[in-house]
This record gives structure tokens, C-alpha cells and sequence, in this order.
């Protein structure tokens, strides 16, 4: 039995030695926060990395919820939201602390995005904006999407948190809708430690952001709007510089896992794995698969116990359903969405992250291979 845990994802980090280097300055500037060097440089290599026009349509921001929150509340939006329930706490949230209805949409049964079938059909006199998601590195269907806002004159917000690096058709994902939101915390695939990312093209509403992350403060002697206080700190940036002069190298690296996976899992019955979209060029963030237990023989819950008894420790994202929260009792229904709860009662992540060696994975492999039929 092995001793070590292995979890869904594992951090990547530099050398300590990079990192040190990086942050030494900062004890003679003793400049920790507010914007400083670092701050500057790691924004203006975001910007080139994510394919933007400039890094002026970017801010950097303490968190990914924060960066999606704040960048919602600097679009002063009134009424429903139309979203999907497969995503993460943070995706609801914003639109809830906001204080607007998120309305929901059923995904897509294979690329687990927004089914834009259904979209329109949600719209009413009330819908001020989407929230689609891409999940799992799978894009959302960006140009119906786009379509159907424009028909309707809605803001689109783009939950990018699954798709940092990615393209589309050679355009950074970045650059779509009036926003897309990115997370840089420890667990994904690029990590400033904590941290996040608004990507906008309106300047103006760039301008609201940083009023809204900045306590609306121009100067020493000028406070011109209401803000918070979601600025990202200069140890986080340096760690974002590191990270982002390996990315394509971590990313390379697990993409490896993702074809062992891949040469060992496809074809068997039962078993549903991510779907590859031919357009897109891809980051390898998760590794999900899906348990038909009538046809794989075995359920999550009991290929989910046999991983754990070899202390691999895989995750059911997302389970339970944004819209099956506790903290929203009686107040929505997850049977207007069926085939997102089909798939959040049958998915199942695998480990994957860049230093994740392959015997380990033929280890996960074995398992799952062992319990089928």
C-alpha cells in the first residue's frame, strides 16, 4: 500500500531559488501591495500570454470569485442571470451576492457547457446578462452564445476559471464576451498561490473594476466611488512572473498524463472521457470521467472507494449541483436541468497535474480497469 496521497491536482511551483530571486527587491522597495513593480510586470505578461489587445484590458484582482463578482457589479446589471448549475460554489455566489437571480441552464451531455438550445428559451424581459462556464478546458459554444446576446442585447460573462492558456480557433479565450474571469489559485493549472483575472473590453468598465478593487481611491486626497479592497499583492504577482515562464512546459506535461489516461481508459463500456474539441487548443486542467454503472459494472461511488483505499483521492466535480446547495433549500429545482444532474451523479475526476508520473497513473488505471464488467 502506498504511503503517499495522491490528489486530484498537486501545485506547481518554480524553483525556491526563482522564486526568491523574484521577490528579493521587495525587501529594498518594501512596496508589498498597491500596485507595485511586480504588479505592472506580471500584468503586461498576462496580457501577451492571454492574447489580449492590451494589457489595459486586464486587471488583476485577489481571487477568482472576486475578480467575477466585482466584475459583475461593475456592469451595475438589474434582474436574472441565465447560468448553468455544473460549475463551482463561486459562479452562483457572485451572481447571488450581487443580488440578482441566477436562472439555469442544462448543459450539454459531452461537452458539459451551456446547452445553447435551451438558452433562449430562458430569456425573459428580466435577463440582463449569461454566465456560461467553460468547463473542465471544454469551450463553451461562443459564437451562439454571442448570437443570441446580441439578439437580446445581454452582457455575456464568461467564467474562464477551467480554460487559462486555452484558444479557440487561435483566439486567447480571454478575448470573448464583455468579460471572462479567470482563477489563479494553488489547485489549477496556472497559480499565482491566490489570485484572479478580469478580462474586459470595455475600458470604461475596466475603469469601474478598479474603482470596485481599490476602494475607489484616485489619489491621496481622492476617493471618487465606493470600493472594496480585492487588489492582488506583489508576492502573488512574483509567483504568477515564475509560474507563467513554465506554463507551456507544466501544461506539455500534462497533457502526457491525459494520453496515458486516454490509451488505458478509451473504449471501455461504461466509461464516458472528456471530449476533445478539434478547434481548441487545450490546457489538460482535468482529467473527468463518466460511470454508466449499468455498462462500466462498478458505480462512482464504489470506483471513488476503491481509489481511496490506495489512497488516490479523485474529486465529483461538481456534485452536488449549484442549484442543490443547501444554502438555496426549496428555492430551485435541479429537474429543469436533468442532464446536469445526470452528470454530476456519475463524474468523476482523476488525478492529473504535471508531476504526476505515468506508473502512477497505469496504478489509477488499473483499478478503474479492474472493476469492469
Amino acid at each position: 500500500m502506498r504511503e503517499q496521497q495522491i490528489l486530484v491536482t498537486r501545485t506547481s511551483m518554480p524553483a525556491m531559488e526563482e522564486y526568491m530571486k523574484e521577490i528579493a527587491p521587495l525587501w529594498d522597495s518594501h512596496w508589498l501591495t498597491n500596485m507595485g513593480v511586480k504588479h505592472g510586470e506580471f500584468k503586461s505578461m498576462l496580457a501577451e500570454y492571454l492574447k489580449l489587445s492590451s494589457p489595459e484590458n486586464l486587471d488583476l484582482l485577489v481571487n477568482g470569485h472576486m475578480s467575477l463578482e466585482l466584475t459583475l457589479q461593475a456592469m451595475d446589471l438589474q434582474g436574472e442571470v441565465i447560468t448553468t448549475p455544473f460549475t463551482f460554489a463561486s459562479t452562483t455566489h457572485a451572481i447571488v451576492r450581487n443580488g440578482l437571480e441566477p436562472v439555469f441552464c442544462d448543459i450539454d451531455p459531452v461537452t458539459f457547457t451551456m446547452d445553447c438550445s435551451r438558452l433562449e428559451g430562458l430569456i425573459t424581459d428580466r435577463t440582463c446578462a449569461i454566465l456560461p462556464v467553460h468547463v473542465f478546458g471544454n469551450i463553451c459554444n461562443i459564437s451562439e452564445i454571442g448570437r443570441i446576446a446580441r439578439k437580446y442585447e445581454l452582457k455575456v460573462v464568461y467564467d474562464a476559471a477551467h480554460a487559462f492558456g486555452e484558444e479557440a480557433n487561435g483566439t486567447g479565450v480571454g478575448n470573448f464576451g464583455d468579460a471572462s474571469i479567470f482563477s489563479f489559485h494553488a489547485t489549477k493549472v496556472f497559480n499565482t498561490i491566490e489570485g484572479g483575472a478580469s478580462c474586459f473590453q470595455d475600458p470604461e468598465m475596466g475603469a469601474r473594476l478598479y474603482d470596485l478593487k481599490n476602494f475607489g481611491i484616485h489619489g491621496p486626497d481622492e476617493v471618487s466611488a465606493v470600493g472594496a479592497n480585492a487588489k492582488m499583492n506583489e508576492f502573488c504577482a512574483a509567483m504568477g512572473i515564475c509560474n507563467l515562464r513554465h506554463i507551456d512546459e507544466e501544461i506539455e506535461k500534462r497533457k502526457a498524463v491525459d494520453e496515458r489516461y486516454r490509451l488505458r481508459l478509451e473504449g471501455i463500456n461504461g466509461l464516458q472521457l472528456k471530449c476533445i474539441q478539434a478547434e481548441v487548443k487545450q490546457n489538460y486542467a482535468y482529467f473527468p470521467v463518466l460511470f454508466d454503472e449499468g455498462e462500466f459494472g462498478a458505480s462512482r461511488a464504489e470506483v471513488f472507494a476503491a481509489l481511496e483505499r490506495r489512497h488516490v483521492f479523485a474529486r465529483k466535480y461538481f456534485h452536488p449541483l449549484t442549484n442543490r446547495f443547501s444554502a438555496f433549500h426549496g428555492k430551485y429545482k435541479d429537474d429543469e436541468t436533468p442532464v446536469a444532474r445526470h452528470v454530476s451523479q456519475r463524474i468523476l475526476c482523476l488525478p492529473i497535474y504535471a508531476d504526476l508520473d505515468l506508473e502512477t497513473v497505469d496504478e489509477i488505471c488499473d483499478v478503474v480497469v479492474n472493476l469492469s464488467a
